[in-house]
């Protein structure tokens, strides 16, 4: 998750490809947080709680690679919340982290498309409005999630961290084991929710309200970061 400065031309080539990077991990991201909820209650008729935990382990494990195979050469966000971000600190352009964000998007999409293509011979079906409901404390989840996830990656990345992938991965992990909403905190990941049969997708209508508060988490985390962590470390130093 960190930016790859090169010279001369070398800048943009890299940042012409950094989208793509973005499209291929968010895929990747789709399927391991909703590949297992199908794998485990449909397949193997697991209870939720197994399920759970199966998904946690699943989407920190793959998250810790992906950030471990991109980072070193593109941004590795996987999340638009993450992009504005960046966008707010001024490490992006606005123009870039709507690129960034749409490439997540589609990547997203497109990883919903490849899970349920996984299991077609069981479930014949390739997309499905969710109705599964996600309200109440999960609200309150979400905002929780997303601000602990953005001031984490802020932070690590800022303070030139070396083990931000494997933070970032342990802290996705546990926070899906400790939130009621079993941490979306990414509007990426839950768009792509919307289109699934699985149980780890939600209605259209408590995405939109997800989607709003992972940005105003992602506001207040941003502040925080700027008006305290980057405060705490020049005073340290």
């Amino acid at each position: 998750m960190n930016q790859v400065h090169m010279e001369n031309g070398g800048a943009d080539t890299n940042r012409r490809y950094m989208p793509v990077c973005e499209f291929i991990g968010s895929m990747f991201l789709v399927i391991a947080a909703v590949s297992p909820t199908i794998l485990f209650i449909d397949v193997f008729n697991a209870s939720i709680g197994l399920t759970v935990l199966a998904d946690a382990i699943a989407v920190g494990f793959v998250l810790f690679a992906l950030i471990e195979i991109f980072g070193p050469i593109c941004t590795a966000y996987f999340n638009p919340v993450v992009s504005v971000s960046y966008a707010l600190t001024n490490d992006l352009t606005w123009r870039e982290a709507g690129r960034y964000s749409l490439f997540q998007i589609l990547g997203g999409l497109f990883g919903i498309v490849v899970t349920h293509l996984m299991y077609y011979d069981r479930i014949h079906m390739l997309i499905s409005v969710s109705t599964i409901q996600r309200s109440g404390g999960a609200y309150l989840a979400e905002m929780l999630g997303t601000f602990i996830l953005v001031l984490c990656i802020l932070s690590l990345v800022h303070q030139r961290s070396t083990r931000t992938s494997l933070v970032v991965g342990l802290l996705v992990g546990g926070m899906i084991l400790a939130t009621s909403s079993s941490m979306f905190a990414n509007p990426m990941i839950t768009i792509a929710r919307v289109f699934t049969y699985a149980d780890a997708g939600i209605q259209v209508m408590d995405a939109f309200i997800f989607i709003l508060l992972q940005f105003i988490a992602g506001f207040i985390a941003v502040f925080v970061w700027k008006k305290v962590i980057v405060q705490c470390a020049c005073r340290v130093k």
